[in-house]
């Protein structure tokens, strides 16, 4: 399930959710990109509370497992405006998946993958992992399937710089514990990479000015092309 970025119990996860994207960043960016208020969206792996929040923003969500899956192939062709999946779907590109999401959305809908791009705090909690590097390249999984990507500047953000530190202690251990160390204000730099490419890969209307690092080939954070 993607009501988070990472899977912790559920004493840690409550602290997370409380504290991730605060600014709302990534909610604003989907309807941009989407839009998905008032729109019919499947949702990959969606969690509870994900769910509730995109219908509190008037999303009519369908939730899914996987895709392809059972529950995905049961569904209408042509039948959503937008697909999205924060963190559980698409990890990767695989062509059944992309081919089912090309069936399922209306001409002109969005597939919206939403993955941790790294190069920040939180990634130094997790070590070595494909969506810090290698599926942000031009090469890469995504920008080589038509995909676009618009890289958002996001915190995990807390009440203080003690209960920041006692959340990281507990949810990475020393890792957690050398980056608290480290905190001058009681937040951390999360990158957030959005995936987004419209159905058949076909080209997309401009959607407002676009972000400094939202590119069609791939931009480190900052700011020079990645191989």
């Amino acid at each position: 399930m993607s009501d988070l970025p990472i899977d912790l119990p559920p004493a840690t996860g409550s602290l997370l959710a409380a504290a991730f994207d605060r600014e709302g960043k990534i909610s604003r960016c989907l309807e941009t990109l989407g839009p998905i208020a008032d729109r019919d969206v499947v949702v990959i792996g969606g969690g509870t509370a994900e769910i509730a929040r995109l219908a509190e923003a008037g999303v009519r969500a369908t939730n899914v497992k996987t895709m392809p899956g059972d529950d995905s192939q049961a569904l209408p062709d042509g039948g959503a405006d937008a697909i999205v999946t924060s963190w559980a779907g698409f990890r990767g590109v695989e062509p059944a998946a992309l081919a089912e999401a090309d069936r399922i959305l209306r001409p002109g809908g969005k597939l919206l993958v939403v993955h941790d791009y790294g190069r920040d705090d939180v990634s130094r909690l997790r070590g070595d992992r494909p969506e810090y590097g290698a599926w942000s390249r031009r090469n890469g999984p995504f920008l080589a399937n038509g995909f676009r990507m618009r890289v958002l500047h996001c915190f995990w953000t807390f009440d203080t710089i003690e209960v920041a530190r006692s959340f990281l202690a507990e949810a990475f251990g020393p890792e957690g514990e050398a980056v608290g160390a480290g905190l001058k204000r009681p937040r951390l730099t999360w990158n957030v990479a959005v995936y987004h490419r419209a159905k058949d890969g076909a080209m997309e209307p401009p959607t407002g000015a676009p972000a400094a690092s939202e590119v069609p080939g791939a931009i480190s954070a900052e700011g020079r092309a990645r191989p």
